[in-house]
């Protein structure tokens, strides 16, 4: 049993940290969204654009003048050294304040390096969501093009041909190591970006024999900042409102995207990512529950060694917690029994290891800067710390830098036998008790990879279009692909022509796996997660994917692919059908009634398109992959346009205007201050709006609203507003705070869930009981054991849990005796931009109440 002696245990438990980032709790006034989220892959065909960014950010960086760009030329010899642009000075910057280096510093110290030294390259990996540039350091020996194919070469083979990797002499003798730093991920955490700029210029002018072996053995690669937006803002996520380091199999984000890029392209052997503040400072491997899709032994042996290391060399510098208040270092494995897992693959650290690295850790430095204190401790005493962590930081990655110097030839080993494991479609091998100190039974998690997984085509697929957005992404993520030339057989099934499949003997199985699996339920694991714990593309991407647990795959006759093959249909006569079942269906509506198409709405969720809007449609069936059927049978009511008024979390905000819907931002402040609800069609409730804290003239232009327009909820402050609104009759019942993972569900077939997806996804989970008869149920949970996979106990007195929810109600809709269309969601649809085959349920939402509040009003 591990020790429970760390001084954030029971009570004060990381409360800033642990808030579900998702929770109204989180945010209780929602950031303005007033521009739609940027798009760094420009405005073409969508459905393969993840698969191929370097071409648009080829074009963007030489179109802003950026010098060289990123991810092409892997045998360009180094330096590779870029003529920064100095982005101009910003008082405001809140590094400055710290005595840290502010954004606009940067490029300016690494200009500098790059002239004064030929160990150290620049290149630009990308923009923020504010459009800063992302910069990646490069500190190495200088290589020749041709040393440095013959690096490029070694790289592929490790990952390509293990076994052959294992037996070659001249990757032993002479490839260099890759070492990944990130830093800044959560912009109000800021000194990993400081400590990094001193370990380069160390680096890059020190004149000892061991700086020159190590730069000649290895390539140290660094993440300057990966989230400039939030560094120069003083704010934990980025400028959409996003946790980068919660983003890592959604890929949301550019500065997600960037990051995903450079593991792939540099395949680490180690990485560590600089966080804070935690004091004594936090460094892992972590504690159980622990990711079940990972070579464990291996990763739990380099890790924990490194952790050793990097806690020596805290300690040597000398901080007591007398004098400088400085906690000794901590060591979750060690040292605690639960609630810092690495379950999930959605952080930095977490996700690296599913491209080569066989160590990687969160270190949390100590001394607080961000937040309360930021705003109340006195500049002095606010440099003093920030002094202090730039210190820790910059000891964790300097040690981290001589442990890869020094175990190269251990790590080059173990980072090829976990790709020949895999490509071998060998089974996990258990660490035994002891295989570490302090390791045992209750560390071992693993799971059974299936012989390949099957995303078919034709009628046995859900949706093509989210088929295809599935393949891209998986490619994107540098798993391997191929499609049928014509149709076969499987593990006793037969699939048709065009159908996907996923070989399982690859060498990033674990990534395939973990993205394609259901998942696993460890409600009985433990009590308590740090963060989700389900979060599974085949059952909340909308696509079909059937794993196979047998089979000879040398007989399907099938290609590798490069992205998946275009998906859009457009019928050649008569009115044409749109059906709304994916998120890119409804983007294409918003587009068409952008441009002034006169569709109409189907009480079975679909768009009706007239026959004269047929070349409007074959542009957005190109672009977003989207297919338009023949029309069977007329529109109910006329569309348009919406304008959605939305008291919303960030990430419900952002996949409203990523669906196209225009967006207005509001809270109760802005209610309360006056607003100007003429042209609103929508009023979209799930963060930072309490009726009962409305002003009486506030309350007086709602409830004008509320009889002529239309109302979506979702979870704790949609229902919450519905009931203090007086809308539909019911109540919420609230499960456990924390429960979350993929559920399964039943739909009734109505306007808002026909053709929906048979799972869905949770955090703090909600259902509906007392409906009144004029409530409508769309969906429920299942009637036997909703979970899927996730963690979902019930609370202490027995309340709260998945079979108290089971059968329930999770998503309703009702107009009221005064006229307003509402919908209530239980579930969360738009969870992180992540369960996107969830996304079409809330558009639906959308058009169904405004179009039932205008039918109602005759206004449409």
């Amino acid at each position: 049993m591990k020790r429970l002696s760390h001084p954030i245990a029971g009570g004060a438990l990381l409360v800033s940290l642990l808030v579900p980032v998702t929770s109204a709790a989180a945010d209780p006034e929602p950031r303005p969204h007033r521009t739609p989220p940027v798009r760094e892959f420009g405005n073409g065909p969508e459905r393969n654009s993840a698969a191929s960014p370097g071409r648009e950010l080829a074009a963007q960086l030489k179109a802003r003048g950026a010098g060289a760009h990123y991810g092409h030329a892997r045998t360009e010899g180094y330096p590779r050294q870029t003529k920064l642009p100095e982005p101009p000075v910003n008082p405001d910057d809140k590094s400055i304040k710290l005595g840290l280096m502010p954004y606009h510093g940067i490029a300016p110290k690494l200009n500098a390096l790059q002239k004064a030294s030929d160990r150290v390259s620049v290149e630009v990996i990308g923009r923020s969501h504010q459009g800063r540039d992302l910069y990646l350091v490069t500190v190495t020996a200088p290589e020749s093009r041709g040393e440095a194919a013959r690096q490029e070469r070694m790289r592929e083979e490790i990952e390509n041909h293990p076994a052959k990797a294992a037996r070659d002499p001249q990757i032993k003798r002479s490839y260099k190591a890759p070492l990944f730093v990130n830093n800044n991920i959560h912009g109000n955490e800021w000194e990993g970006t400081d400590a990094a700029l001193r370990v380069i210029e160390r680096l890059a002018t020190a004149k000892d024999a061991a700086t020159t072996k190590l730069l000649g053995s290895t390539r140290l690669y660094f993440n300057v900042t990966a989230n400039p937006d939030g560094r120069a803002g003083g704010v934990r996520a980025n400028a959409a409102g996003f946790d980068l380091n919660r983003d890592f199999i959604t890929a949301s984000q550019p500065e997600t995207r960037a990051m995903r890029q450079v593991m792939i392209d540099t395949q680490p052997l180690m990485m560590i990512d600089l966080h804070g503040y935690v004091n004594g400072t936090l460094i892992e491997p972590t504690t159980p529950p622990h990711g079940q899709n990972y070579e464990y032994d291996l990763f739990i042996r380099n890790t924990y060694a490194n952790g050793l290391n990097m806690e020596a060399a805290i300690k040597a510098l000398g901080y007591t917690p007398d004098r400088d208040g400085v906690q000794p270092p901590q060591i979750p494995f060690r040292d605690w029994d639960e609630g810092w897992d690495d379950w999930p693959p959605i952080f930095t650290p977490q996700y690296a290891p599913f491209h080569g690295a066989v160590a990687s850790s969160t270190v949390e430095i100590p001394l607080r800067v961000n937040n309360a204190d930021y705003t109340n401790l006195p500049v002095d005493e606010l440099r003093r710390r920030s002094k202090i962590n730039t210190a820790v930081a910059e000891a964790a990655i300097s040690s981290t830098v001589s442990f890869v110097g020094q175990r190269r030839t251990s790590l080059i080993a173990d980072q090829i036998e976990v790709f020949r494991r895999s490509a071998a479609g060998e089974r996990q091998r258990p660490a035994p008790a002891g295989w570490v100190p302090g390791f045992g039974p209750e560390d071992v998690y693993t799971t059974r990879f299936p012989r390949a997984y099957v995303i078919p085509a034709g009628t046995g697929q859900r949706s093509a279009t989210a088929a295809a957005r599935l393949v891209d992404h998986l490619i994107a993520n540098d798993v391997r692909v191929t499609r049928a030339t014509r149709g076969f057989r499987l593990g006793g099934t037969a699939y048709p022509a065009g159908s996907y499949v996923v070989d399982m003997h690859q060498p990033k199985r674990g990534l395939a796996n973990v993205m394609l699996e259901a998942g696993g339920d460890i409600t009985d694991k433990v009590d308590a997660m740090y963060d989700i714990s389900g979060w599974s593309h085949a059952y909340l991407w909308g696509a079909t994917v059937t794993p196979v647990t047998s089979g000879d795959l040398r007989g399907v006759p099938a290609r590798e692919v490069k992205a998946a093959a275009p998906t859009g249909y457009v019928a050649p006569t008569g009115d044409l059908a749109l059906r709304l079942d994916d998120a890119k269906d409804v983007t294409a509506l918003n587009a068409l009634l952008d441009e002034g198409v006169k569709a109409a709405w189907a009480d079975d969720g679909t768009a009706v398109i007239p026959a004269s809007a047929r070349a409007a449609a074959r542009t957005m069936a190109d672009r977003y992959g989207v297919r338009f059927e023949r029309a069977a049978a007329k529109g109910a009511a006329p569309l348009r346009k919406l304008r959605v008024a939305a008291a919303a979390s960030s990430d419900d905000a952002f996949s409203l205007q990523e669906m196209g819907f225009d967006v207005t931002a509001v809270s109760t402040a802005t209610l309360n201050a006056g607003f100007d609800w003429s042209g609103v069609d929508v009023l979209y409730v799930s963060s930072g709006l309490s009726y009962a804290q409305l002003n009486e003239q506030a309350r007086t232009a709602l409830n004008a609203f509320l009889a002529k327009g239309g109302v979506v909820g979702r979870g704790s402050t949609g229902a919450s507003f519905n009931s203090a609104a007086g809308l539909l009759t019911a109540t919420s019942v609230a499960g456990r705070s924390d429960a979350n993972g993929v559920v399964a569900v039943s739909n009734s077939g109505g306007a808002l869930t026909s053709r929906a997806p048979g799972a869905s996804f949770v955090y703090s989970p909600r259902w509906f009981t007392g409906l009144g008869p004029e409530v409508t149920v769309e969906q429920r949970y299942a009637a036997q054991g909703p979970l899927i996979s996730g963690h979902w106990r019930p609370n202490a007195d027995g309340t709260g849990g998945q079979n108290a929810a089971a059968g329930q109600a999770t998503v309703i809709r009702g107009v009221d005796e005064r006229g307003a269309a509402v919908a209530l969601f239980g579930t969360e649809p738009l969870f992180r931009n992540h369960p996107k085959g969830m996304f079409a349920q809330v558009a639906r939402s959308l058009h169904w109440s405004a179009v039932t509040a205008g039918r109602r009003q005759g206004t449409r």
